[in-house]
């Protein structure tokens, strides 16, 4: 306030830089915010993709379980002793 009354060349400089320092603090705190919310849009998109690559790994293991053979019919006429 007093930079703000007194009319000198410092008096305005250090007007200047103060309303500068203003500024870059209310820059900050705005760029804090979206780096605030792009976080918590990242976490939400990690969140879906695990459950997403677990279901994958679920379905690779399912599809790399060997089936077990079914039993072979006898071709041909079959003698019973």
């Amino acid at each position: 306030m007093l930079s703000s009354v007194l009319n000198s060349p410092q008096a305005i400089r250090v007007n200047i830089e103060i309303v500068r320092a203003f500024v870059r603090l209310r820059e900050m705190i705005s760029t804090n915010k979206e780096l605030s919310r792009k976080l918590d849009e990242l976490e939400r998109k990690v969140s879906t993709h695990d459950k997403a690559i677990a279901g994958l790994i679920t379905a690779i293991r399912e599809l790399a379980t060997p089936v077990p053979p079914t039993p072979k019919r006898r071709i041909g006429f079959v003698i019973d002793d």
